[in-house]
């Protein structure tokens, strides 16, 4: 009993509550992000935005949440019931998975695997099939109309973003992505962003694409497709959603911080920086990026779909293409690359 209690009792529950420890702060700052948007944008348009419900607003993502829980789920009446209710469920899911192997700091991570980069890339890509499934089972036109829209953009937009990552990789000699922060060693101007400055931003834009935000939310456009892929959504799948979109806008800003941004390193110039916890950099870090998606999404109008995928397939692709050619034969004649 002894045994069976210390071979996997114990660790059960000690991954349990690891799980818990990374799962919990990440549904805080999903709700506290959509609050933070709301609020962002609010000032950006001269307007306050939602400051009633608690001090300063603060209780509004809750009365959100308490809203949603309490209303009923329809159900289409044509709809694959089964599907319909897998779907966001996936989605969310998905959302959560990736950050099995995100790095916090210096060995601040659930699952430390050498192909931990692949690992991410390969969940992000999976997170099609919730957005199909939901756009297929409402039995909608407009809601499988944005489906398709969807999946296209998002295809379109993960070749480059692969290529990119491949970029990355190559520098960095590794596919662990806690050995990617660690290459970016020496301060401010040793992390990524530099030498890969025009890869840095065609990054930020194919993950704007990648997660279907504004100017690139093209399956949500309202003159054609109502609300896209969730038009028949209601209650909790539809908070699901909602929370998937928003865990999935921080997954990608942390995927931005581990490639580019240094993850949990201080810009080590200046000394006394380094005395910040690694954890805190990479949370000052993610929510830099968080706030440039909601920076985008004030300043920008929405791209036409025939534009979107033109700059996709005929710009993002060959640039990316090219930059891994070029980042190749840089390292092999300076001899880095074997």
């Amino acid at each position: 009993m002894v045994e069976l209690w210390q071979g996997y009792g114990l660790p059960a529950i000690i991954l349990v509550a690891q799980i818990l420890v990374v799962v919990v702060p990440l549904l805080v700052a999903v709700a506290y992000l959509t609050l933070a948007e709301r609020r962002i944008i609010g000032a950006m348009q001269l307007r306050k935005g939602p400051n009633v419900v608690g001090a300063f607003g603060l209780l509004q993502p809750w009365a959100d949440a308490v809203k949603l829980l309490f209303k009923e789920t329809v159900i289409p009446s044509g709809a694959n019931q089964i599907v319909f209710i897998a779907a966001p469920m996936v989605t969310f899911t998905l959302s959560l998975m990736a950050w099995a192997v995100m790095p916090f700091g210096d060995g601040l991570v659930l699952a430390d695997i050498n192909v931990g980069i692949m690992y991410l890339f390969a969940i992000s890509s999976l997170g099609i099939y919730g957005i199909i499934m939901a756009g297929w089972a409402s039995n909608s036109k407009y809601a499988f109309l944005g489906a398709l829209r969807s999946g296209a953009q998002m295809v379109s937009y993960e070749v480059a973003i692969g290529f990119i990552i491949i970029t990355v990789l190559l520098t960095a000699g590794s596919l662990n992505l806690s050995d990617i922060v660690l290459a970016q060693s020496g301060g401010f101007w040793n992390w990524f962003w530099l030498p890969h400055l025009p890869m840095f931003v065609i990054f930020f834009a194919s993950i704007l694409a990648e997660t279907n935000r504004s100017p690139f939310d093209l399956p949500e456009a309202e003159a054609e497709l109502v609300a896209g892929y969730n038009v028949e959504y209601s209650s909790m799948p539809f908070a699901l959603f909602f929370l998937g979109e928003y865990a999935n806008m921080i997954l990608m800003s942390g995927l931005t911080t581990v490639l580019f941004l240094g993850g949990w390193l201080p810009p080590a110039e200046i000394g006394f920086l380094t005395l910040i916890p690694g954890p805190v950099w990479f949370a000052l870090k993610v929510a830099f990026v968080l706030f440039c998606f909601l920076w985008v999404r004030a300043t920008f109008p929405r791209y036409r779909y025939d534009q979107l995928m033109r700059l996709g397939w005929k710009v993002f692709l060959p640039l990316s293409l090219a930059w891994v050619v070029l980042t190749a034969g840089v390292l092999v004649y300076s001899g880095s690359l074997g």
